[in-house]
């Protein structure tokens, strides 16, 4: 602010607009396009000079003004986005050969034109020859009934059919993890799941006023109690579900290949009251604290801590079973903040960093001049685990452990998750003592992969022949996933975080 006198001597304070202050916090706070659109809010007394006989110039507030400022793209993305808008072909709209020639290479022009940032399959290219061959049985009279049969409600079998034509194409040239669920107009819902299972999808069923059933399809089934709904199996890995708008089912398993579901659904991202084929997250996250407790003994007998606490809330249930197991009494040392996210999927440390702040409180009584055991369901970069560790130390801990219910992250996950690349993987590059240094912990202790695994598959008539375990083994499931594809979706990600 700048301090100058008018001309009758009088001190005057020239500060800078509203806008300016806001446009101020954008630019010092908002580093990324990906953190747009935003809105900022400026709340401020308005004031109003009134002169009074006997003193003179009065200011008093006149009424409260709430500003809202709203930042999006540049000036020049903005025009972009206008004139793509107005320009874009409409639902219904027909474009002509030339149009379509010319949108088509411009995809074929890109450097990846069929596999998205996560490393799911999103393009087909098929040779028009290929489509000729397809074609070529099906004379126009027969291509016209098809067409006829397809729109109509009660040839629902004959629609499955072609359903399950559909999909054996897309089997056959899709690799991956995926769970898709569609509405299909004036049909009905058709649901799949990849061959190997690696994404979960549960069934739900409930009776209606009619007397008839509804259905929900989900990837967990924690909603269906709430809506009155009841656990119906699960859609198994390869196959199509059609549930046509009158309410009947059909099925078919087109392929059957072994069942290797994600294993970090158990470890960290489904709810535990969640049960995902057979087995529930909330005892399957148990027997990893059992695991992890019994191999602490055999490991550290000497090395008893005071209390155990979790990096919560996903370590919550895993710390529990292990303080159960050990014997020493469970704490609540770090307080959540319910309303702050997930740290680990922000995109740079300085926003986690400054978020974990926000997000756990350390309780001093329960934390000083103790031997604190933290236990926590992973760790990917390291920096939030050391942030903790610095948190408890700095509220008197005399002695820090770190257990860890899962094996060390070495391996991006290419399957649906948007885990770091293997440079920000901090288990790629150090050893476990290494990390240990890294986080400052007087003992650092790993889950063993063939526990967490058995945690997963002990109980349950689940038929899991083996989990998906890339992350921590780097054996993915789908064979296509080798050292070139990888570098070639870690540098789709690096770019596409840079904004390129």
């Amino acid at each position: 602010m700048l301090k100058f006198h008018d001309r009758n001597k009088k001190e005057l304070l020239y500060g800078p607009t509203n806008e300016e202050l806001i446009t101020d916090i954008f630019q010092t706070y908002v580093t990324s396009y990906k953190e747009l659109p935003k809105n900022l809010y400026h709340i401020q007394w308005k004031f109003r000079d009134e002169v009074r006989p006997r003193f003179g110039v009065m200011r008093g507030r006149e009424f409260l003004m709430k500003d809202n400022y709203s930042f999006d793209l540049s000036k020049e993305e903005a025009i972009a986005l206008s004139f793509s808008n107005r320009a874009c072909i409409k639902n219904g709209d027909s474009l002509s050969n030339s149009e379509m020639v010319e949108l088509v290479n411009r995809l074929f022009g890109t450097n990846e034109p069929f596999i998205c940032p996560n490393g799911n399959v999103i393009l087909i290219q098929i040779s028009l020859n290929e489509i000729e061959n397809k074609l070529s049985t099906l004379d126009n009279e027969e291509l016209r009934q098809k067409e006829s049969i397809l729109n109509k409600h009660e040839n629902d079998k004959e629609f499955f059919h072609d359903l399950c034509s559909a999909l054996e194409n897309i089997y056959e040239h899709v690799r991956g993890a995926y769970s898709v669920i569609a509405l299909v107009i004036g049909k009905g819902l058709v649901a799949f799941r990849d061959p190997q299972g690696i994404r979960p999808l549960v069934k739900g069923i409930r009776s209606n006023s009619s007397g008839e059933h509804d259905y929900i399809i989900a990837s967990e089934n924690t909603m269906f109690y709430p809506l009155g709904f009841k656990p119906n199996g699960n859609v198994l890995p390869g196959e199509l579900i059609y549930i046509s708008e009158r309410g009947k089912v059909f099925s078919k398993r087109i392929v059957k290949k072994s069942f290797n579901p994600c294993i970090f659904e158990y470890v960290y991202f489904a709810r535990p009251d969640a049960t995902l084929k057979d087995v529930s997250v909330y005892r399957a996250r148990l027997r990893m604290g059992q695991n992890l407790a019994e191999r602490w003994k055999n490991k550290y007998p000497k090395k008893v801590p005071d209390i155990i606490i979790p990096a919560p809330s996903t370590a919550n249930t895993a710390a529990l079973s292990m303080a159960t197991a050990l014997g020493v009494r469970y704490s609540e040392g770090l307080y959540k903040n319910p309303f702050i996210g997930r740290t680990f999927i922000m995109p740079g440390q300085k926003a986690r960093k400054k978020s974990l702040r926000y997000k756990l409180t350390p309780q001093v009584t329960e934390i000083s001049e103790k031997k604190v055991m933290i236990v926590d369901d992973s760790i990917v970069r390291g920096n939030t685990s050391r942030e903790i560790v610095r948190m408890l130390k700095d509220f008197g801990a005399t002695e820090v452990y770190f257990a860890v219910a899962c094996p060390p992250v070495q391996s991006p996950c290419f399957y649906g998750v948007d885990m770091p690349t293997r440079a920000e993987l901090i288990a790629n590059n150090k050893s476990v003592d290494e990390i240990r240094q890294y986080l400052d912990v007087d003992l650092l202790f790993y889950q063993n992969i063939d526990d967490l695994a058995e945690a997963v598959m002990r109980k349950g008539d689940h038929h899991i022949d083996r989990p998906c375990m890339a992350c921590f083994d780097k054996h993915y499931i789908t064979s296509e996933m080798n050292n070139k594809k990888i570098q070639q979706l870690e540098s789709i990600r690096i770019n596409e975080r840079n904004g390129n």
